[in-house]
């Protein structure tokens, strides 16, 4: 299995296009060592395949395909390989490239919660425009349901876990959250006996799904935010890193003590970073923390195999 990081950024990529803090004036200035990047997506696909599955469609998912020529194997006068999207909620930086995707000659098939399927019919209504262009073949997902597949992506096994977290700030039960406004989602290779755990908004670890973690190979993780202040402390946000539906990396109980518990062969991995984090600076004493740890800060391109 074949894990392609697509963009590794939270909302807004990095550098952000209005936000001129340190990280992001450091990285157009050329005064901190940093990658810029796109916003959080993956492609999945088996090891011998071709086709495969697109978890959350960016904002950026055009620079991403023009950017991975896996994603577009030319073998017809108008191809793709994304065989699938599956979206693990229906935030404005994990649905809102859908539209981008209109110009496919058949239904987009996705794969979502009903929750996130109704938020996409009435918050952010992208299923009715994309009505107009290739439609949506709509497939629901059952949190702590069974595992399942996705026609022509044979061998990859899929299986929702239920997460507490917030819902989209236009979904209707955004202050009253429903199950499925947030999945993890374990990809398992049944060929080669491997697995990985993504979540890139991740609120709170229950048993059961800290219990997945130590059972993967490798987990991709939020890494939002530093500190659970950390909007507040540039003044850029009223919200703690709770508020928004993000565990925070540091201090007690943070994601980083969560990571530390995990069977030592488990690969580490950062996703759906903030710019305002100071781990995106390579220089950073975060960052060495993170390369003491054992954990690695997701870069777009990077490629993980299973």
């Amino acid at each position: 299995m074949r894990i392609t990081i697509l963009g590794s950024a939270a909302g807004g990529g990095f550098p952000q296009w209005n936000c001129n803090c340190r990280n992001c004036a450091g990285v157009r200035g050329g005064t901190v060592r940093a990658k810029p990047r796109t916003q959080s997506s993956i492609f999945v696909r088996a090891d011998a395949g071709v086709d495969g599955i697109l978890f959350n469609a960016s904002p950026d998912i055009l620079e991403q395909i023009r950017a991975r020529p896996a994603l577009q194997p030319g073998r017809k006068v108008r191809d793709t390989a994304i065989a699938g999207v599956v979206l693990v909620d229906g935030q404005v930086d994990h649905a809102t490239g859908l539209l981008m995707l209109r110009e496919r000659g058949s239904p987009l098939p996705i794969w979502c919660t009903e929750a996130v399927a109704a938020d996409l019919r009435q918050g952010l209504p992208l299923f009715e425009v994309l009505r107009h262009y290739c439609g949506v073949e709509s497939h629901g997902v059952s949190p702590d349901g069974p595992g399942f597949e996705l026609p022509g992506v044979p061998g990859i096994v899929l299986r929702a876990l239920a997460l507490a977290g917030k819902a989209a700030p236009y979904s209707p039960h955004r202050q009253q959250g429903t199950p499925g406004d947030n999945i993890a989602v374990v990809i398992a290779d049944r060929q080669r006996g491997t697995s990985a755990f993504y979540a890139p908004g991740l609120m709170e670890i229950s048993p059961p799904v800290f219990d997945a973690m130590c059972t993967a190979d490798a987990v991709l993780v939020d890494g939002t935010f530093w500190t659970d202040d950390e909007m507040i402390r540039l003044g850029l946000s009223r919200h703690r890193a709770r508020d928004i539906g993000h565990l925070a990396l540091s201090g007690n109980g943070g994601m980083l003590d969560w990571l530390a518990r995990l069977p030592s062969p488990t690969r580490r991995f950062l996703i759906h970073v903030n710019n305002t984090n100071p781990i995106l600076d390579e220089d950073s004493p975060e960052r060495a923390a993170l390369a003491a740890a054992g954990v690695t800060v997701c870069e777009d391109g990077m490629e993980i195999v299973l």
